[in-house]
């Protein structure tokens, strides 16, 4: 036992000498890097903040980058953070759960604040036994195959290549058990996409990826190639998108893999930034033209995705369908507002061009109605619509359906990390870094997403039997009042009157 004793004291010695010259080691380092640093940042003249205060103006940048994230989690309160505050990401979080969504003790929203939506509820409203679910729509009554669908929520364009695989999978599987469809973005169509056996919408973006010959222009061929897949139902020309009016798509090189590279029709590793409009379409007479050749070429129904800039914009466009005939109006507008946003893009653009989905939307349906468009073209409205008031709100102003793209990013656990223009989304959603995307397992997330369309649907309709509707298509202008700068409220028919048929 003495010799097992004195053994295992010469161990513990040995340990703590170690422990000892590690930490020496260490502080060594430490102060080498002190030094080096210091040199480093008197002798630099790039920033003022590190050559006045070597070594300790490092840090002013740690903190920096830190500080998005202690805001989120200790310092904002619930309806503060932007672009999505705490109350509307944990709404998102509880339906994708479902789990109950339910809360105490009054509204912690501001109800008063100028410009929120007040839904006017009625005497009597509709009882439990009398709700009926929304009714199916038709889109391209006109084309040799039409779309219909009953789905009033929708996920909204979203690129591979912007997403990573197992989001993709998990989008697609959860679309289709809830019966709704899902934009492939502009970056082509995936097996990925296709796998879950949704309804596909395929988005053609500037760079016309996936549908593209080898010089980059639209192929007849490849149109028919993607047409031939049952799951594509309806084609989208992106002239522009909310969070970037004027700007095309960018992929960053780093999220090029060579998988990405394939479908696409680019190069591994490159940035993959899109002209800022289709080099092909100059006027809305081009538009048209592109239109009614998708159209003829797969016989399904083909819109446009775009964001007003003026309401004059739309006058010229339906002045353009007027004077052809109303066969060659697109089969449904996307009307994005500048509120989107899941893209990388220019501050500049983001923050400053294009109009508000409040305002467009409206004047976009009126227009439908005083050109005589509205019965023809189906309108989908697109624009920070994440939560039930939001869709309630799209559906009195007038919008068809709904498409949501953060929405469903937050279904599949996205906590707005804001690192969505770079390869290191923690989440495993927009990165393609294979350690951060084990996180995502696309069975269990695709039930979210699934759970996340039912509760959206089912608290829409609760809006709706609140009103005294039966369904939520059925709500219309006169159920929702906005408040004014004065906390008084004004009707949403009354701001925006409906218009009148021009004869």
């Amino acid at each position: 036992m003495d010799q097992l004793s004195v053994a295992f004291s010469e161990f513990v010695m040995v340990g703590l000498q170690i422990m000892a010259a590690l930490f020496i080691f260490a502080i060594g380092l430490l102060i080498l890097w002190v030094i080096v640093s210091y040199v480093l940042d008197v002798t630099q003249t790039q920033q003022a903040i590190r050559r006045n205060y070597p070594v300790i103006g490092r840090f002013r940048y740690v903190f920096e980058h830190l500080g998005e994230f202690f805001r989120q989690y200790f310092f904002a309160m619930d309806r503060e953070e932007l672009p999505f505050n705490r109350a509307q990401r944990s709404w998102v979080y509880r339906a994708a759960k479902n789990v109950d969504s339910t809360v105490a003790f009054g509204s912690t929203d501001n109800i008063h604040g100028s410009g929120r939506t007040i839904f006017v509820n009625c005497t009597f409203p509709t009882l439990g036994e009398d709700a009926v679910p929304p009714q199916p729509v038709t889109i391209g009554t006109r084309c040799k195959h039409p779309y219909t669908t009953a789905s009033i929520f929708n996920i909204s364009g979203m690129s591979f290549g912007a997403l990573s695989k197992p989001a993709i999978q998990a989008l697609s599987a959860g679309a289709k058990e809830a019966g709704c469809w899902m934009n492939t973005g502009e970056g082509g169509l995936s097996p990925y996409h296709l796998e879950g056996g949704a309804d596909i919408v395929f988005q053609i973006g500037t760079a016309k990826n996936g549908v593209r010959d080898l010089e980059g222009n639209l192929s007849d061929e490849k149109l028919v190639e993607v047409a031939a897949h049952p799951a594509v139902k309806m084609f989208e020309i992106k002239m522009s998108q909310g969070a970037k009016p004027g700007k095309g798509g960018m992929l960053p090189g780093e999220k090029v893999t060579a998988e990405i590279a394939a479908i696409r029709g680019i190069h591994i590793g490159e940035n993959a930034f899109s002209p800022n409009r289709h080099v092909d379409i100059s006027s809305f007479d081009d538009l048209l033209d592109m239109i009614n050749r998708i159209r003829n070429v797969t016989g399904k129904p083909v819109g446009f995705k775009m964001v007003v800039g003026a309401p004059e914009q739309i006058d010229d466009l339906f002045n353009a369908v007027i004077k052809r005939d109303i066969e060659s109006a697109p089969d449904f507008i996307t009307v994005d507002g500048a509120e989107g946003g899941t893209g990388a893009a220019p501050m500049a653009l983001i923050d400053s061009v294009g109009m508000s989905l409040r305002e467009s939307l409206p004047i976009m349906v009126d227009k439908l109605k005083q050109y005589g468009l509205r019965d023809r073209i189906k309108i989908v409205a697109s624009g920070k619509l994440v939560t039930p008031s939001a869709v309630a709100w799209a559906l009195c102003a007038g919008a068809d359906f709904i498409v949501s793209a953060r929405g469903f990013m937050f279904s599949l656990g996205c906590i707005q990390a804001l690192q969505c223009n770079k390869n290191t989304c923690p989440t495993g959603i927009t990165t393609h870094d294979a350690k951060l995307q084990r996180g995502l397992h696309p069975m269990a997330k695709s039930v979210r997403v699934t759970s996340y369309v039912n509760n959206m649907v089912n608290e829409v309709g609760i809006i709706a039997h609140s009103c005294g509707v039966t369904s939520p298509r059925e709500l219309n202008r006169s159920h929702a009042r906005i408040v004014t700068g004065n906390g008084r409220t004004i009707g949403l028919n009354e701001l925006f009157p409906e218009a009148e048929t021009k004869p």
